[in-house]
């Protein structure tokens, strides 16, 4: 028997590749899951071995899979807002200090909707916080609900590269990450400026073209 062909608005590759959309155009979206995460980070003026400058600490999550990812999850469409949500599973996840934390409107950063394997939109966040902020974040994590089940452990993401032209950041894009995370990783280090476009560059290609 023949099989039945279905009629794609997209073609494959097309329908593959998550597309940009704004924040009202993402929320008129039917029958889509909703997930929410935020790129936390704070500027600091130490020093790697005392020579080599750290510039900010950006915080990532091992999760559960052994993938990385950033803070959050998938929300209920129910709640009061995406930020509601959103705020809710950095409690879970981060522990007590998302009790005065709180994620905002303002930390709105984009949308990107994914057709296959399963239709979702990925809301992206930032928000910058104090290096004082920040620790208290990684010390309460351990206290979290998730932590040692969903959540693995708080990472930080290495905003240098070494000598041996590997270590640092080109060696962590090299790890496995979630979805869209590692887009969404580059996305915040380019919006934010936190890192000018060579050095974003030279880490991608070392990332890929480095082998130890």
């Amino acid at each position: 028997m023949a099989q039945a062909t279905h009629y794609n608005k997209y073609p494959q590759e097309e329908r593959r590749r998550p597309r940009i959309v704004s924040r009202e155009e993402a929320m008129e979206l039917q029958d889509y899951r909703h997930a929410c995460h935020i790129m936390l980070y704070a500027p600091t003026i130490a020093k790697l071995f005392g020579r080599v400058p750290i510039r900010y600490v950006v915080l990532m999550m091992m999760r559960y899979d052994g993938r990385l990812g950033f803070p959050g999850g998938f929300v209920d469409m129910k709640d009061a807002s995406l930020e509601d949500g959103l705020n809710r599973e950095l409690l879970e996840e981060l522990g007590p200090s998302f009790n005065t934390l709180k994620v905002t409107e303002e930390n709105y950063k984009s949308s990107q909707v994914r057709e296959v394997p399963l239709k979702g939109v990925t809301h992206f966040f930032v928000k910058e916080l104090t290096l004082e902020e920040i620790e208290s974040i990684e010390k309460e994590s351990f206290n979290a609900k998730d932590h040692g089940s969903e959540v693995m452990g708080v990472v930080r993401v290495p905003l240098y590269t070494l000598r041996d032209g590997f270590g640092g950041l080109p060696a962590f894009l090299s790890n496995n990450f979630i979805g869209n995370s590692k887009s969404q990783l580059l996305y915040g280090l380019r919006s934010l400026r936190l890192l000018r476009e060579d050095q974003i560059q030279d880490a991608i290609w070392c990332s890929q073209n480095n082998q130890y």
